[in-house]
């Protein structure tokens, strides 16, 4: 088996890089707004409004399930397809808890199996190419479920 050279290693660590700083790596628990991951460059600022209707902030949910209305303005939802980065376009990336569970082109989803205690979610309105913003744009919301 041949060793890789430098410049396949090198653009191997830079790829896995790259897809790391774009869609991975966890938030940690600082309770910041700053999400799982931060801009590996210098990122074009957005338009974009976003909210969260649904939970409310401290809201007690019922069940195992929960409903997440978001709202975004100045911006619309597009799939994440391209690198062409428009500040008025982009998708959401959606966390429980600072674990990532969804990129949705959508506004409302329904979270299922969600364990009864305090939970935390936070979506961002990310790029076309699933990097963020600079600002971030981002709406968190810390409710409980209870069965």
């Amino acid at each position: 088996m041949s060793k890789p050279s430098k410049p396949m290693l090198l653009a191997a660590l830079v790829g896995a890089g790259l897809v790391l700083a774009a869609c991975g790596g966890s938030g940690g628990a600082r309770g910041d707004a700053s999400g799982p991951t931060a801009p590996a460059q210098d990122r074009p600022s957005s338009t974009a409004k976003l909210s969260i209707a649904e939970p409310k902030v401290d809201q007690v949910v019922h069940g195992s399930s929960v409903d997440l209305k978001v709202r975004l303005k100045d911006a619309k939802l597009v799939p994440a397809s391209t690198t062409h980065i428009v500040p008025d376009e982009g998708h959401l990336h959606v966390l429980l808890d600072d674990q990532l569970i969804s990129m949705t082109e959508g506004l409302d989803q329904t979270i299922p199996d969600v364990t009864p205690g305090p939970h935390r979610i936070q979506v961002e309105f990310v790029a076309s190419d699933h990097a963020p913003f600079e600002p971030r744009v981002v709406a968190v919301v810390a409710f409980e479920v209870k069965r």
